[in-house]
């Protein structure tokens, strides 16, 4: 279960399975065991190599719950998954350490911290105690920035040195930008278009835009209606180095994202 990270020669498709009533696209609709366990499949053998499973919305605006909710919500659906799918990689999507190494013990073995181990540092001290990845996602508590690329650079840099303090091997480390999360959509734009200064950082990029508010100002479109921008983000992402996308419409993605590699080179006819 706890097999090795390592970087992949193709892009990765991260699934959202979001374990909550108020997910901002698909609240509600997985809250149950089996349709849970459905999805997870459905994405896997649509392309999906990371299953994500969250049981807190980080939507604008939304409730926070107890530990004991979230353990509630999302123990047993990780449990039903691993043993569905013994050999793929569950991620769980928590910045708290109690869930998080409850998770591990029922099968997690990836950890997404929307906190970049800041909201509780013994997040890294799990990664390297279990040897697993864990992916960092910027995320500071005011939007006062001084020059903003390189303050989100430096802020990420923060969360790599909170967990290598801890032991975590360097190959464990995935950085993602944070989209949404205490930026203006002009802010997220920017870090899109300039991820590659992300990647010069030396870590594995991991891109969360799927159907987010940015995409639905530039398009003017509900969020029902917002796959084609996430694809337009998915393969402009991976173009500038990015190598994992995290998203809600796996198919689509992982056929787009297999094109991109195709002609980035990564695939031999």
């Amino acid at each position: 279960m706890h097999k090795k990270w390592k970087k992949h020669d193709l892009s990765l498709i991260m699934g959202i399975l979001n374990i909550t009533p108020d997910s901002f696209f698909d609240g509600g609709k997985y809250m149950k065991v089996q349709h849970a366990v459905a999805r997870a499949i459905e994405m896997a053998n649509n392309g999906a190599s990371i299953i994500d499973i969250g049981g807190i919305s980080t939507r604008p605006g939304f409730s926070e719950v107890s530990i004991e909710e979230e353990r509630r919500r999302v123990i047993p659906i990780i449990k039903a998954v691993r043993q569905a799918l013994p050999d793929i990689w569950i991620s769980l999507d928590s910045w708290r350490s109690e869930v998080a190494e409850e998770g591990i013990l029922a099968g997690v073995n990836f950890l997404n911290d929307q906190w970049g181990a800041k909201y509780d540092p013994k997040m890294a001290q799990l990664a390297a105690k279990y040897d697993l990845p864990i992916c960092l996602m910027h995320n500071r508590q005011n939007a006062n920035y001084t020059d903003f690329l390189s303050d989100v650079k430096n802020d990420l840099l923060e969360s790599v040195q909170i967990c290598q303090k801890a032991g975590l091997a360097k190959r464990n480390i995935i950085l993602d930008p944070g989209i949404g999360f205490v930026k203006t959509p002009e802010q997220d734009l920017e870090v899109i278009r300039r991820i590659d200064e992300v990647v010069d950082l030396g870590f594995e990029v991991l891109l969360a835009a799927s159907r987010k508010s940015t995409i639905g100002k530039v398009l003017d479109l509900p969020v029902d209606q917002r796959m084609e921008g996430t694809g337009a983000t998915t393969v402009y992402a991976i173009s500038k180095g990015c190598s994992i996308v995290r998203v809600h419409d796996v198919k689509a993605m992982y056929r787009m994202a297999r094109m991109t590699d195709g002609i980035m080179g990564k695939i031999l006819l």
